[in-house]
């Protein structure tokens, strides 16, 4: 049996874990805060399996592996919701729907009347949209929750401690997976800026992830069941603050209440910000120093990669094969 440590419980980590553990191997996660929560990426994701909208921007690989993701993450914890996709635009930004659809693909163009019919709780404020049928998004905190008790199960175990994963790696076969943290020894690993908010508003009513379109900073806003939803802006390059702006957080608001004025009245329940390891082309990488394995730079698509990104490290480690993301200057 091969025996593997991982450093680090995230999603990247955890999805490694149940990826190499399936394959036959026994696994040690070791994580410096014991368990995935707000100190985490992972707690703050939208949640969003949506590879072909992730297209209007994103490189090709990003499409392609992420369509991976909805099925992995159903298989392993059951709480993937296959709603699709819907993006919109304010009637003054409807070239940003063109330019929108110009970049995608595996949508339905819609009219106000087809996205009343979605979301009824959108009324007819827009008249024009893309719905993207196949995409699917989850709760990140139950799939996490979900993925760490399958792999207890399994016979995983997990420890709460700092670790340097070059005393590890000089041990046995170890996989980094710190995101961010990892920056020590990944010189060109940069942070991008997220912030969110948790907002309850019982008033409303969806039930798939909404995307839209603004001219500066695109925002969404995901159900989490129960009137709960995730708001949040992914494309904002910094690393260095720890909290909210206030231009982020009114943006946020605005786009909330141009959705259903409804969220007027909801509560802020939580504010978020976190730093999601990226590269330069926010393409992840794999790289293989002996025994220590780094698998990092997920950017803002942790959920839609890692299943991916996981299965490329099993690849390694069982088929020593050289996956598409392998850095092989770094090999």
């Amino acid at each position: 049996m091969t025996d593997v440590t991982i450093i680090g419980a995230g999603v990247a980590g955890l999805c490694v874990a149940r990826s190499l553990m399936d394959r036959g191997a026994q696994v040690r996660l070791i994580d410096r805060a014991g368990d995935v929560g707000p100190h985490a990426c992972s707690w703050w994701a939208g949640g969003m399996l949506a590879p072909h909208c992730e297209g209007e921007s994103a490189e090709e690989p990003v499409i392609r592996l992420g369509q991976e993701a909805a099925d992995w993450w159903d298989r392993q914890t059951g709480v993937v919701h296959r709603h699709g996709s819907l993006v919109v635009s304010a009637n003054r930004d409807r070239a940003d729907i063109t330019r929108f659809a110009r970049r995608t693909s595996h949508y339905k163009e819609v009219n106000a009347v087809e996205i009343e019919a979605l979301e009824p709780d959108l009324g007819a404020r827009f008249s024009k949209g893309l719905y993207f049928e196949s995409e699917a998004h989850l709760a990140p905190r139950a799939a996490l929750a979900k993925l760490r008790a399958g792999l207890v199960r399994g016979g995983a175990t997990f420890e709460q401690a700092e670790a340097d994963p070059a005393d590890f790696a000089a041990k046995g076969l170890t996989v980094d997976c710190r995101g961010f943290a990892a920056r020590d020894t990944n010189a060109d690993l940069r942070g991008v800026k997220g912030e969110m908010l948790v907002l309850s508003c019982p008033d409303v009513t969806l039930t798939r992830p909404i995307r839209l379109l603004h001219p500066r900073i695109p925002l969404y806003i995901v159900p989490r069941g129960d009137g709960i939803y995730m708001l949040g802006a992914t494309m904002i390059e910094a690393a260095a603050s720890k909290h909210v702006t206030a231009r982020a957080l009114l943006e946020l608001l605005s786009a909330a209440y141009a959705l259903n004025p409804a969220f007027g009245e909801a509560e802020v329940l939580e504010i978020g910000v976190d730093s999601r390891p990226a590269f330069a082309d926010n393409l992840p990488r794999i790289r293989r120093n002996g025994n220590l394995i780094t698998a990092n730079g997920l950017f803002r698509h942790g959920f839609l990669l890692a299943p991916a990104l996981a299965r490329m490290v099993a690849e390694v480690i069982f088929d020593n094969e050289t996956p598409e993301v392998m850095d092989e200057a770094a090999a």
